[in-house]
């Protein structure tokens, strides 16, 4: 089962769709539809996949799910056992409304203090209205700029997050189109 399993979780997540009936039936090598039926079902039952209301194969939220195995100390070194304490998605952790959530690639080093630097991802969400000290995605003066949304009294401005960048304070217009909600790196 196992096995079986794995071809599919490897299907999807190389092509990031489910396989068709006929392609699992190619995958795991059964011979007719119905054994994939039952496999199907039994895929079902674990929690792998599920469907749509067509019917149509669907992952399930633990498809992707990865280990959480437990605390690391960033202080002074102790002993850690490893533990297996639950999965997550990454989704899961870092979208929380995924019809208005999308993904930008950084340029520039204007929020670097804040720990985002050139070639990182920024996680951002277009819904809500944005707090003080929001890193927000916003278009002033007809361009587009990452950085902390500010108000001092009535006047909103922008903030960079390095001290070679001064403050922008809207000349014309400043419209805030998403909230940056995650930040992800590749070492």
């Amino acid at each position: 089962m196992n096995e079986y399993k794995n071809k599919i979780v490897s299907f999807y997540h190389k092509y990031r769709r489910m396989p068709s009936y006929q392609e699992i039936m190619d995958l795991v090598g059964f011979k007719s539809k119905n054994a994939v039926y039952k496999l199907i079902e039994k895929l079902i039952d674990e929690g792998v996949v599920t469907k749509d209301s067509k019917g149509k194969l669907i992952p399930s939220m633990r498809l992707d799910e990865i280990p959480l195995l437990g605390l690391v100390e960033a202080g002074f070194p102790t002993t850690i056992d490893e533990e297996l304490m639950d999965t997550m998605s990454i989704d899961e952790y870092l979208v929380e409304h995924k019809e208005s959530t999308y993904i930008l690639e950084v340029k520039g080093d204007s929020m670097i203090d804040a720990g985002i630097y050139e070639g990182d991802l920024v996680i951002v969400e277009r819904n809500g209205q944005p707090k003080v000290g929001d890193i927000v995605i916003a278009e002033v003066d007809r361009g587009w700029t990452m950085k902390y949304y500010r108000k001092n009294g009535s006047q909103v401005y922008l903030e960079p997050a390095n001290k070679k960048y001064q403050p922008i304070y809207p000349k014309e217009d400043l419209r805030i189109a998403a909230i940056v909600k995650g930040v992800i790196r590749k070492y």
